[in-house]
């Protein structure tokens, strides 16, 4: 369904992804390990139309995604909510979210459909819509970036380090939200420090070091792989 194949990325002299080749398959949950600067989120942006990338493909089921605009990845179904939430702060909750269907502007009865669905997920935005996004919470701020990324109705959904920065109990709120909406249909490709929970959750697994793929496997044989829960969880 999304398929990167020998994708390289440079910042300046700087290569950040090195030949990267990576799929999820439709219905997956795919998700990528990896430290802080290993390459996640270079592959994101690259896939996202953000940054163009230096060489290699990125397919969409049939469509090539390299040297497409962003705004028409995300016509294509490709999402991605990204590292940090990057939420207007002043604005409402619900402009926030609404911002998300800007390339579905002309379909209103659509974006109403997608915002119930939306608000179903995260309950307490409902009540919280008129509300500064700014002024939630940490974990709240994150589910209005999960939800503002479905406004754009995706058929594959990138989600960088929703995890960062939460509470135990959030994070196992927001992975228990991300498995729904893949089991709802939606393939995910979910980047992750926290690999614990991530794996708990996936279908299959990479590992990214210093922009190249180390690894590949299920997620019991990276669980139980030393170099991985080393690095990764810590054991």
């Amino acid at each position: 369904m999304l398929t990167l194949e020998n994708v390289s990325l440079n910042y300046g002299s700087f290569r950040a992804l090195n030949g990267v080749t990576l799929n999820a398959k439709e219905g997956e949950l795919v998700v990528l390990l990896g430290a802080n600067g290993a390459g996640k989120s270079s592959i994101f942006l690259t896939t996202s139309g953000i940054h163009k990338a230096a060489g290699g493909s990125i397919r969409f089921r049939q469509t090539e995604l390299v040297g497409m605009k962003a705004s028409q990845i995300v016509a294509t179904g490709v999402v991605q909510c990204p590292e940090g939430r990057k939420l207007f702060p002043q604005m409402s909750v619900l402009k926030n979210l609404m911002l998300g269907a800007y390339v579905h502007r002309g379909d209103k009865a659509g974006n109403q459909k997608m915002l119930d669905e939306v608000l179903g997920l995260f309950p307490i935005l409902a009540e919280k819509k008129d509300d500064a996004a700014g002024s939630l919470s940490g974990g709240q701020q994150q589910m209005v970036a999960i939800g503002r990324a479905m406004m754009g109705r995706p058929k594959a959904l990138l989600l960088d380090e929703p995890s960062l920065g939460l509470a135990p109990l959030v994070v196992k709120m927001v992975f228990e939200v991300i498995q729904r909406i893949n089991r709802a249909g939606t393939t995910v490709l979910l980047a992750e420090q926290n690999a614990f929970a991530a794996l708990k959750i996936a279908h299959r697994a990479y590992v990214i070091e210093s922009g190249r793929i180390v690894m590949e496997g299920d997620p019991q044989t990276l669980l139980d792989n030393d170099a991985v829960r080393k690095a990764y969880i810590g054991a």
